[in-house]
């Protein structure tokens, strides 16, 4: 009986584990064959993947204007020349006042929230790059900013992020919660410096997951980001796994949530593109077919999202984050016209979902544009 019970158990994982697992890289290797053969010129269908339009030869797709893979940001969703020059000062000379003055004069939360976010991040790699090298100095500039002004909501609002991303980037740690429980110390250390900014409270979303919030501990903080903001497409994006079925929801909540958004999504707003990413958080592991996102809930999502980039208030800070998902559908659907729409806007930039959530952001970004500029 316990042969039989071990037995099935390795079956058990090997099929909910292994074969996924495998198959998610043998359908990356498919689409990297698919970019190499349209670069290539042909037209010959990989898993369906048309590389050309019905009856023209497709020529090697024109790199002119197309930023190189190794000079791809992965930093950015989108283009912000003030943070990037902000953050090289800083980065440079490991002082962190470009930073705060640039955070001093971002007024408008959604790329408020960008920015504390892409400095957590930078320092987050940079530290993890030094130690990767044996030296521990790695994102000092960072934590000269905490000593130098313990009282800046800058400063401790890109502090909790980065001990949130900490946290994130290795969740079987011994020290995983002890992180996440000092981030979140720092986020209500933050809130108190700045009442009326919902940052800190977005960043406590991503808690939230870590640690378990109960239910309904998770709408009383998500009350106090809606109190301070309720269209802000930031913070809906942190709060959607919460509901997903990977964290502690499931499909129908996560559906409901990024429904109700978008029906109240007022003008100028990108919610409306929220049920793209709730179809995207419930994917099934394998999805070669393209018929897969051709069907009726993917389409209106797609739709959805077209709609709110298209009415969305010029320079929404959040808009490269829709398009990148975009671009990653409109390739899979075979809509190659409207998938290089999406490059033109972003390209450059890496950033963002659903790049990040793979091994090369670069380079899967890079597999998906070469498909999208070719069968245009």
């Amino acid at each position: 009986m316990e042969a039989l019970l071990l037995l099935i158990a390795l079956t058990t994982i090997f099929g909910v584990v292994v074969v996924p697992a495998i198959r998610r890289r043998r359908e990356r290797q498919e689409l990297e064959r698919a970019a190499a053969t349209a670069e290539a010129g042909t037209t010959r269908p990989v898993f369906g993947v048309r590389l050309g339009k019905d009856g023209d030869g497709v020529g090697a797709p024109t790199a002119t204007g197309l930023v190189p893979v190794d000079q791809l940001d992965v930093r950015l969703p989108g283009p912000d020349p003030q943070l990037v020059a902000a953050l090289e000062e800083v980065q440079r000379t490991q002082n962190w006042r470009p930073a705060g003055q640039l955070l001093a004069l971002t007024d408008d939360r959604e790329l408020r929230w960008q920015r504390v976010q892409s400095l957590a991040g930078a320092a987050a790699m940079e530290l993890a790059r030094s130690r990767a090298a044996g030296d521990t100095s790695g994102a000092a500039w960072l934590r000269s900013w905490r000593a130098d002004e313990p009282n800046d909501a800058g400063g401790s609002q890109v502090y909790a992020q980065f001990l949130v991303w900490q946290a994130m980037a290795d969740p079987s740690s011994a020290d995983h919660r002890i992180i996440l429980e000092e981030a979140r110390t720092v986020c209500a250390e933050a809130a108190k410096l700045a009442p009326e900014d919902p940052t800190p409270y977005i960043t406590e979303l991503f808690i939230a997951r870590g640690l378990s919030y109960r239910p309904a501990d998770f709408e009383a903080l998500w009350s106090n980001v809606t109190q301070r903001d309720p269209a802000h497409m930031g913070a809906h994006l942190a709060a959607l796994p919460y509901w997903s079925e990977k964290w502690h929801g499931s499909r129908k909540q996560a559906d409901a949530f990024a429904t109700a958004a978008a029906a109240s999504a007022p003008e100028g707003s990108l919610l409306a593109a929220l049920p793209l990413f709730a179809v995207y958080d419930h994917l099934p592991d394998v999805q070669l077919s393209p018929s897969l996102y051709t069907g009726a809930v993917v389409s209106d999502a797609v739709e959805a999202a077209q709609f709110a980039v298209n009415t969305a208030r010029t320079g929404h800070p959040v808009e490269p984050h829709v398009r990148h998902l975009l671009l990653c559908f409109l390739v899979r659907a075979e809509r190659y016209p409207e998938a290089a729409e999406q490059v033109r806007a972003i390209d450059g930039y890496v950033g963002a979902i659903p790049w990040v959530d793979g091994e090369n952001p670069a380079r899967e970004y890079a597999t998906y544009r070469a498909l999208a500029i070719a069968g245009e």
